[in-house]
Order: C-alpha cells, then structure tokens, then sequence
C-alpha cells in the first residue's frame, strides 16, 4: 500500500517562506515522477510542480521563481521550498506519485497540509 505523507504547512506572512515535505513508503519511489498540488478554497486541485524520475521539474506559471521542487531519491522524499508567498498560494498543498518517470496524471495523493499566508 502506497503511503504518502506530507509535512511542513502552517501559517506564514505575506512574503514569507515555507519548506513542505512529502515521505512516500513506496519501493518504486526512484522512478516515478512526484507533483505537488494546491486546492485554494472553492477552488478545484491544480498542479504546481512537478519533478521527473530524473529531475526534470515544471512549474505553473504564478509560482516560476518562488517555489523549487526537489526530491531524494535516498530517502524517498520530495520537497517543496516556497518563497515570497503571497495570500492567493493559501490553500490546502497535496503531494502526488505518478506510475511514470515523467509527470502524467497523479495516481496515489497524500492527505494534504494546510497552508495559509496571511499577515
């Protein structure tokens, strides 16, 4: 049974940072491409970034150059670093596995960790 857990959400101010960590117990964890996802409020789940097997990462467009994706391969792991948050990144933050080495479609999820960035 896959199990994926993340950890590191909380309540941040505007322009502040946040480092989320998601623990896969999954043994094919070093070739499957892993994604974050976020789910503001009302809102549907949308993908923020994504890492391949291999490392390839792509980014939705509102968060290039604030959020980093990296994963340890070691630990089975995958991390997000999210800098100069603002109020619209709140939402409720879900690690991903895909079957494949490159992002596709998310087959297993996490719980989700809350993040809120308010002053």
């Amino acid at each position: 049974q896959v199990r994926l857990v993340e950890s590191g959400g909380g309540l941040v101010q505007p322009g502040g940072s946040l480092r989320l960590s998601c623990a896969a117990s999954v043994s094919t964890f070093r070739i499957n491409a892993m994604g974050w996802y976020r789910q503001a409020p009302g809102k549907q789940r949308d993908l923020v970034a994504s890492i391949s097997s291999f490392g390839r990462t792509n980014y939705r467009d509102s968060v290039k150059g604030r959020f980093t994706i990296s994963r340890d391969n070691a630990k089975n792991t995958v991390d997000l670093q999210m800098n100069s948050l603002t109020p619209e990144d709140t939402g409720v933050y879900f690690c991903a596995r895909d079957r494949t080495m490159a992002w596709v479609q998310p087959i297993d999820w996490g719980q989700g960790t809350q993040v809120t960035v308010s002053s």
